[in-house]
Parts: C-alpha cells; sequence; structure tokens
C-alpha cells in the first residue's frame, strides 16, 4: 500500500496505471466471483466458499481505491470494463475446466441403432426409450455424460444424423452410471468428489 501513495501524485500513475490496476483487479474478483456462483449452483460446497475467500480480498483492496480517486473518471471505467470483462474470462475458465455432468437427449424418427452402437463404443451409457411425437412413434436416446466429454458426444450425434433433434441439460449429481476413461486435465485438482445429498 506505501508504494501507491508514493506514486499518487503522478499523473501517469492516476490517469493509466492506477486505473488498469483496477482494471486487472476486476477481472481476477469477478471471475472468481463467476465461478463461485457456477459451483454454488452445482453444489460444489467446498469449492464454493474457497473462491469466496479470494474473490471478497481482491474485490475489498479494488473498491478501496475506487473511493479514494472518487474524482478519476479513469478509475471508474477501469472498474466498470475489469467487471465486464472478469465475467466474460470466468465463464471461458469454467468452460476450460468442464466440471460437471451433462444429460443428452436425442430424439430419433429413423432409428437404425447407429447412433446407439457408436456412443457404447466410445464409452457411453446409452438407454433407449420408445415415445410418440407428433409425427409419429420415435426413439428417444438418453446418454449422460461429463461435461469434458460434450464436443465428443455431439460429434457422434451429428455425425450419425446431421439433422438429429437433441436437447441438453445439466445433471446437479449422478450415482455411478457408465462413462469413457477421464481425460487428462491439468485442474484435476480443483474437482471435488462426489457426495450424495444429505452427506
Amino acid at each position: 500500500m506505501a508504494w501507491l501513495e508514493q506514486m499518487s501524485g503522478s499523473p501517469l500513475f492516476n490517469w493509466v496505471i492506477l486505473p488498469a490496476l483496477i482494471f486487472c483487479l476486476r477481472i481476477c474478483d469477478v471471475s472468481f466471483g463467476t465461478l463461485r456462483i457456477i459451483f454454488v449452483s452445482r453444489g460444489k460446497r467446498f469449492l464454493a466458499p474457497f473462491l469466496g475467500i479470494f474473490e471478497v480480498s481482491i474485490w475489498v483492496f479494488a473498491i478501496n481505491q475506487v473511493m479514494q480517486n472518487l474524482n478519476n473518471i479513469a478509475c471508474f471505467l477501469g472498474y466498470a470494463f475489469g467487471f465486464a470483462a472478469g465475467n466474460y474470462i470466468g465463464i471461458l475458465i469454467e468452460e476450460k475446466l468442464a466440471i460437471g455432468t451433462l444429460i443428452i437427449r436425442v430424439f430419433l424418427v429413423n432409428d437404425d441403432g447407429q447412433m446407439r452402437t457408436r456412443m457404447q463404443e466410445a464409452g457411453f451409457g446409452v438407454t433407449t426409450i420408445d415415445a410418440h411425437g407428433k409425427t409419429g412413434n420415435v426413439k428417444i436416446l438418453y446418454i449422460v455424460i461429463k461435461r469434458k466429454f460434450l464436443q465428443d458426444a455431439i460429434g457422434i450425434i451429428e455425425d450419425c444424423q446431421a439433422d438429429a433433434f437433441y436437447s441438453i441439460e445439466e445433471a446437479k449429481a449422478v450415482n455411478k452410471g457408465i462413462f469413457p476413461a477421464d481425460k487428462k486435465s491439468s485442474f484435476s485438482f480443483l474437482k471435488a468428489p462426489y457426495r450424495k445429498p444429505g452427506k
């Protein structure tokens, strides 16, 4: 903090360095906040509070600098643009982490069994249900996958039927199931083990 006070008299510091610092701090704390909210929605009871510590600590430092420079519009702009950029970067980081489980539902009017076979060969568990839609009988394929395998599953679906209708939604918790072998991830230490509700 002392070095900030020593440099505060410089126009370069007040109008360039300090706003840039606030911008970077906001990117960090909002990125942590975005991840924290996502982890809360997915029941990551340990990761969310851990990220909250960093989020609040950085935010307090950033807002302190803004409050000490209320007459500096550049600090306000750095704060605002940092907030926007932090949301975007936080979502990108969460996508790279690919934490969570998804449910894919594929609705097939003409089912030749190829998609189900390819999914099973790729290591995915597939449940098939007979159903009736607006245009007649259909097959519904239920596929529960780890999020990091989403593009692999979509690739199989669209390769088998380019015009296939499918929906994807998040599963908050999954017990057991059939999944492909895990891909190695640089962020594997962040993936908390699944715990059944109530435990």
